[in-house]
């Protein structure tokens, strides 16, 4: 870990311009790195915070395959989206840029040459997956089929998203082309690899061994199971038609690997931010006392930790990440996000539901970050969060003590006169917090730090309703003047500590309290945070509650989602041959009741009920005991199919069949009469 950095470069994870920002991606990479940032600079840190969109690669091309649009347009309709989501939500970047952009395609076009003239490619004729019907080579997403690890059947030809394993399309079980649905076959191809194996050893060290106290465990222990398994060189170019040209003799119609080109968007991003600003852009990423952090969720690990080091390596003249604070993965209301099925809480949509409420959803997000483990955003936490923490603790401190200044003093700080032990021992508290907070942040553990954050305003309001001016002002109104100072240097500490977590009721509070921005250390350094005689402005609310109804609004949205869901996905079974009239006439269906049922021994599945036909009461052997206990169906009404030829289950004569169906969720459903007046014995007809 670098000590005393001269200067931080903090790269965000680019995001896919394939669709909107959803609450997955704000959690895991954008708010920890806006906090990250924003405590830097309140330190006068020099900081270049660097994202951008990331506008090549296969997803593109499938949206736009799907929409029946250019690349280009996918890209620009859904950069501005993503760029509007992330001003909404404060994140303060000092560049977003583009992966499609001019000094982007010459940056990478530059790094790949470098190494290809250093001769760090092996240059290689394999076999890939070629879909012939479409005409085309498939690139890894456009190929689907089962994970040759844990056996799921809907991994992706470069990643398994349920066991995380990053994959060569080659290597899936019964591979499929997403295009046309048909087996691709293998088809010779040249192509340029990164032989990864050469930096094994190079990576153990660095990672394993010089970073296993400081970096995440699950960080640590997914680069441990990559470099146990053994590297293999990695291809750095694929067939494609939408991306960076490879820019070598023989490479026509071949672009460079998404995951080649996007990384090196946080140098081009860097190069575009430091000629604007009059910087050297090699400084962020060339000298040795810079501090490069990069922001990534738990699936960009590899990429961040294995293969981008390994191109920085090979490239030579580049520093390495100083850390790599992967978060796991935010989970919806007890389901993993999803994108494709639109469980998801979007941005832009966000803010239609709960105008100017950016912070209460970074709070919920912190507070709830999947920094160690897989997480669960539901709208009850999240109403919970404002209501019970932002609103009765931050937002009532704020509100009670800028009404009483108001009240006492016409909002004019007053002086104050002798400090009690109490008062010494809370202004104290106070300057310590600084240092308790910056040890969380700069360990990346951002929901302990916001927790420490609120324990200031839990600070004020304790010394309140300890003190209690509301009462004193009558018999020690010298006292009072005493009180409420302290009271308003913990605001004024608020209002500083909590912009990095909270930006946009930092700013609400400085136009309340009329002061600029201090820096970080000053509530430790300053003696004074707000003078006397500073006048202060009349209170707001910081944080209305949210009421039970736009909660249920939020759930409904979200079921009213899943069941779309179920009716697009679900299947139904084609229609059998057709069959005649006369082969219908030969079924005797008649209405029944079960008079008894009991489980059949040692068969889990099967049922043995006594059915009353109208015609006679016969046993009825049924497959149906996963779903049904035996008192369930009791008395229940059934359709029987009476004239089925007998057959011994497990030494039992089975006289009849039972109708039954599947409901949307697969439970079993019996297919019965519900009209009364209906009698055992009607003939179904």
């Amino acid at each position: 870990m670098l000590e005393n950095p001269k200067r931080y470069t903090i790269t965000a994870a680019l995001p896919y311009t394939n669709g909107p920002i959803h609450i997955g991606h704000l959690a895991g990479v954008y708010v920890p790195s806006d906090i990250y940032a924003r405590y830097l600079r309140l330190q006068g840190k020099d900081v270049a915070f660097i994202c951008g969109s990331d506008e090549h690669g296969v997803a593109i091309s499938m949206k736009a395959k799907k929409e029946g649009i250019t690349p280009q347009q996918v890209i620009d309709k859904y950069d501005g989206i993503i760029r509007k989501s992330f001003i909404d939500f404060g994140i303060s970047f000092d560049n977003y840029s583009r992966t499609s952009s001019k000094i982007h395609h010459d940056t990478a076009s530059e790094f790949f040459r470098k190494l290809y003239d250093n001769g760090d490619f092996i240059e290689e004729v394999t076999e890939q997956l070629y879909d012939a019907k479409a005409d085309q080579f498939l690139a890894d997403r456009f190929v689907t089929g089962t994970c040759p690890k844990c056996e799921n059947p809907e991994a992706y030809g470069d990643q398994c998203e349920r066991c995380g394993s990053t994959l060569n399309a080659t290597d899936l079980i019964n591979p499929k082309s997403t295009i046309t649905g048909e087996t691709p076959i293998l088809k010779s191809t040249k192509h340029w690899f990164l032989p990864l194996d050469r930096y094994d050893d190079f990576l153990k060290e660095w990672i394993l061994v010089g970073h296993k106290n400081d970096w995440k465990t699950n960080v640590l222990g997914q680069v441990k199971s990559w470099l146990d398994d053994g590297l293999k060189p990695r291809a750095v170019t694929r067939d494609l038609d939408w991306g960076i040209d490879v820019p070598v003799e023989g490479a026509e119609g071949k672009k460079l690997y998404v995951w080649f080109d996007a990384p090196i968007g946080y140098i081009s991003a860097t190069k575009e931010w430091a000629a604007r600003e009059g910087k050297n852009w090699e400084d962020y990423w060339k000298k040795d006392d810079t501090k490069l952090v990069h922001f990534i969720g738990k699936d960009n690990i590899v990429f961040h930790c294995i293969i981008f080091p390994a191109m920085l390596k090979a490239e030579g003249s580049f520093i390495l990440p100083d850390n790599v604070p992967a978060n796991e993965f935010l989970n919806l209301e007890g389901n993993k996000l999803s994108t494709s099925k639109n469980w998801a809480v979007w941005l832009h949509e966000y803010l239609i539901d709960f105008p100017e409420k950016q912070d209460v959803l970074r709070y919920a997000l912190t507070a709830n970050a999947p920094e160690t483990k897989d997480n669960d955003f539901t709208w009850k936490d999240f109403q919970a969060r404002n209501n019970n923490e932002l609103a009765a603790i931050f937002g009532n401190f704020i509100n009670r003590v800028v009404v009483l200044t108001n009240k006492y003093y016409n909002g004019i700080v007053p002086s104050p006169n002798e400090f009690s032990d109490v008062d010494e021992q809370t202004l104290a508290e106070l300057k310590a917090y600084p240092a308790v907070i910056s040890s969380s942040i700069e360990r990346y553990r951002f929901r302990e730090a916001q927790v420490e954050l609120m324990n200031v305003a839990r600070l004020g309001n304790k010394y309140l309703a300890d003190e209690e001016p509301w009462k004193m002002v009558k018999t020690n109104p010298e006292r009072v003047q005493t009180q409420m100072y302290v009271a308003l240097q913990i605001a004024v500490a608020l209002q500083v500590l909590a912009e990095p977590f909270l930006p946009f009721t930092s700013n609400k509070l400085s136009k309340i309290l009329k002061l600029e921005s201090l820096s970080w250390n000053s509530v430790t350094e300053t003696s004074e945070l707000i003078p006397a005689g500073h006048q202060i402005g009349d209170a707001e609310i910081l944080f209305a509650q949210i009421e039970d109804a736009e909660i249920q609004k939020q759930i409904d949205k979200l079921e009213a989602t899943k069941k779309a869901n179920v009716m697009e996905n679900q299947v139904t079974e084609p229609q059998k041959p057709t069959s005649t009239f006369e082969d219908f006439a030969k079924l005797d269906l008649r209405v029944g009741t079960i008079l008894e049922a009991e489980k059949m021994p040692k068969a889990n599945k099967l049922l043995v009920l006594k059915v009353d036909t109208g015609i006679d009461v016969r046993t009825i052997v049924s497959g149906i005991a996963e779903h049904f206990s035996p008192e369930e169906v009791v008395g229940k009404r059934v359709t029987v199919l009476v004239n089925l030829a007998p057959r011994a289950l497990r030494g039992v004569e089975s006289q009849g069949m039972i109708l039954m169906t599947n409901d949307k969720e697969g439970q079993l459903v019996f297919v019965n009469p519900d009209a009364d007046g209906v009698n055992n014995g009607a003939l179904i007809s």
